[in-house]
């Protein structure tokens, strides 16, 4: 059985694994506000926070992406990476209106990598963009926290992941 969120109450499936803390957590290659390649995911020298939220042209992706840089801000050693199927060069007006500038606007538009996390959402007025979700991973590239966020109007819980990051830092 595929696993699910919901859309306003209604029931949409996802493609993809369901991966669990423990999990190694996969790299995936996603494309800059600046049209430049970044890996993310397995292991690196800082710990990593992969975000997938549907589209920065929402009120709540919006506010998530603007609350995540504010909370990564003063963190050293900390990767936080959101991810959309947005354009890059929607991304860039994005992150010059809102003053993005502590965090990676990346899109999933050219590879499509994001299914190895199972956010791709398989059907629906959505189908082919990617579900509300944080990653936490450790610098070996394990995850130690992730929330698939169950209903995809509303924001993740920033203190948990918050609290997993800083105990990783």
């Amino acid at each position: 059985m595929a696993r699910q969120v919901n859309l306003k109450g209604n029931p949409v499936n996802l493609c993809g694994p369901e991966l669990k803390e423990g999990d190694i957590a996969p790299q995936v290659t996603l494309v800059t506000k600046d049209l430049q390649e970044h890996i993310a995911g397995g292991s690196k020298e800082k710990v990593q926070v992969i975000v997938s939220v549907p589209s920065l042209d929402t009120p709540v992706c919006e506010t998530e992406t603007k609350k995540f840089n504010e909370l990564i801000a003063n963190l050293e050693g900390v990767e936080l990476t959101v991810v959309s199927m947005d354009l890059p060069f929607a991304q860039k007006r994005f992150c010059e209106s809102f003053n993005i500038d502590k965090i990676i606007i990346s899109s999933d538009f050219r590879y499509r990598d994001m299914e190895k996390y199972g956010v791709l959402i398989a059907e629906g007025a959505l189908k082919g963009i990617l579900a509300r979700a944080v990653f936490v991973i450790s610098k070996e590239g394990k995850i130690h926290y992730q929330e698939l966020v169950p209903e995809i109007t509303q924001e993740p819980d920033y203190e948990q992941a918050m609290k997993k990051i800083k105990e990783l830092t």
